[in-house]
């Protein structure tokens, strides 16, 4: 993997922080990219102690923010050969209470920057006259619905309809795009879905980590290294001939 370069949204914290650590061991130079840059930065001074990172702050919902940091990426490390659009929110929305507004900023932060992170990585690929990888985040909620995040799984499940249609569309240029899709991970954001759907039962959020772990075939929560794992395979060589895929990582809750 020497001199490979992948960029990583949503890296300064969560899954997105400990894809970027697992890309680095295996030889990528990372774009540590995330609207909260001190934590970026965090990442990325660990990642430097070993391998080599550059710390951009981003918000994936803007379009020119997301082209100019890949046009820093490229400027800073050299190339581009792995996109990984990483970032998301998961707020707890019922179905009666979504909001236009809410509407509006879980599309635009989910959905959206899967579209701009596209965009983005195919001008830099082709720009380096190469194909390369890009790696969408899905979710375990995008292949089966889930209660009370109406908005959330609306999102992940066109995330996969998005990389069907990309994969087919980018093939002739040698770029693969592929999906991962997470069950339930021990991250900051499933701490705060835990707690409001602990709330609405009367009951502590332990309770509820302990109601989620029920559902899962191998008995305990995912923590965020299993998801780097699979995001490891779908950025390597192994996957060279796997395109418009989205792969379940949820230790046994959705079987296809």
């Amino acid at each position: 993997m020497t001199n490979k370069v992948a960029f990583v949204t949503g890296a300064a914290q969560g899954i997105g922080a400990a894809i970027a650590r697992r890309l680095s061991k295996d030889g990528f130079s990372i774009a540590v990219a995330d609207l909260n840059i001190t934590g970026a930065q965090q990442i990325a001074q660990e990642i430097n102690q070993t391998g080599q990172a550059v710390a951009l702050k981003v918000d994936v919902a803007d379009r020119q923010q997301v082209f100019d940091a890949v046009d820093k990426t490229q400027k800073l490390l050299g190339d581009l050969n792995v996109m990984v659009n990483n970032a998301g929110i998961g707020p707890t929305t019922p179905l009666e209470s979504i909001t236009p507004e809410q509407f509006a900023q879980v599309y635009k932060i989910n959905v959206g920057s899967v579209y701009w992170g596209i965009q983005a990585a195919v001008k830099a690929f082709k720009s380096q006259g190469h194909g390369g990888k890009i790696i969408n985040a899905s979710s375990q909620a995008g292949q089966v619905g889930s209660p009370n995040l109406g908005l959330y799984s609306g999102t992940k499940f066109a995330i996969r309809g998005i990389t069907q249609v990309a994969a087919k569309d980018l093939a002739k240029d040698g770029i693969t795009v592929n999906a991962y899709c997470p069950g339930i991970v021990k991250t900051p954001m499933l701490k705060d879905i835990a707690h409001k759907k602990a709330q609405v039962q009367g009951k502590d959020d332990a309770w509820m980590m302990d109601q989620y772990a029920k559902n899962i075939t191998l008995g305990r929560l995912s923590n965020p290294e299993d998801v780097a794992a699979c995001v490891s395979y779908l950025a390597g060589p192994d996957s060279d001939y796997m395109t418009g895929q989205a792969l379940l990582i949820d230790g046994g809750m959705v079987f296809n």
